[in-house]
């Protein structure tokens, strides 16, 4: 398995940022991570941990929730992004698929795929060929592409965003909470598609994600955040195996399966802030 961590040469990096809302709420605390081409890297921890914020401020998102990177400094190919405006960030080949789907309902399922295209200046013949490769990896929305968006259920919808992402041609896709309000037959089915879309289109991966152990059997590494911090990181296969990691996010521990609520959140910042 490809070793994906901080050593390797960075395609995207992200180094000791802060994020500030509304020019009073201090949210991400220093947060440094490297995402290099060709890997699979998951930011995880609990909701409110900074996930989602730190794909806004890669993504240059953050302006439309009166939020902005006041510290620090995040580069893609060596070169500062975080003042481009977002059309520019995808430009660049950089696309976030947000979390909840977000999908335009009143619009068909491939009406919905054709909108990844309009950053491109691309040809009827090069669309349809993504076309193509989006429902040789989603036969689901083949099956479904004339059908309206909103009417068809959570697992498609996500499959629609993702493969929306896929038609503008992304060098770098930031995945939002993929498995959200889905089933784990659907789950596995979506990470299975992340697996398959990186080793055979050589995409690269940012996934933010709360189901550790999931997002831990697909990654190649792992940072935690919690609380606007990085609080541990390195490969998935040594997080998996981590007394903490097994405790406090995948409900395992010496003694026995625990659940998280039955640990406090004092002694997690304890062993790993201190």
């Amino acid at each position: 398995m490809l070793d994906a961590g901080p050593t390797e040469e960075a395609l995207l990096e992200v180094n000791n940022i802060e994020v500030i809302y509304n020019h009073v709420i201090l949210v991400l605390k220093g947060v440094s991570l490297a995402v290099p081409k060709g890997g699979i890297t998951a930011l995880l921890g609990g909701n409110g941990a900074g996930k989602t914020t730190t794909l806004k401020a890669i993504s240059n998102l953050l302006k439309s929730e009166r939020g902005e990177v006041t510290k620090g400094n995040i580069r893609y190919h060596g070169e500062r992004v975080q003042d481009l405006a977002p059309s520019d960030v995808v430009k660049k080949g950089v696309i976030q698929v947000m979390e909840g789907r977000h999908c335009f309902e009143h619009l068909t399922v491939e009406e919905n795929l054709l909108t990844g295209a309009y950053t491109r200046n691309a040809g009827r013949g090069d669309i349809e060929a993504d076309l193509d490769l989006v429902y040789s990896y989603f036969p689901r929305l083949k099956e479904r592409r004339k059908s309206q968006a909103g009417y068809t259920s959570g697992g498609e919808q996500q499959m629609t965003a993702i493969g929306r992402a896929l038609m503008s041609r992304p060098e770098t896709i930031l995945l939002d909470e993929p498995s959200m309000g889905l089933a784990p037959q659907l789950v596995e089915e979506i990470f299975n598609i992340v697996k398959s879309l990186n080793e055979n289109e050589g995409a690269t991966f940012l996934l933010a994600e709360q189901n550790t152990n999931v997002a831990l059997r697909f990654a190649h590494y792992g940072y935690i955040l919690e609380s606007g911090r990085v609080v541990m990181d390195g490969p998935a296969d040594d997080l998996r195996e981590n007394p903490d990691v097994k405790e406090f996010y995948l409900g395992m521990s010496e003694e026995g399966r625990k659940s998280f609520r039955d640990v406090r959140s004092y002694r997690r910042r304890k062993r790993w802030l201190s």
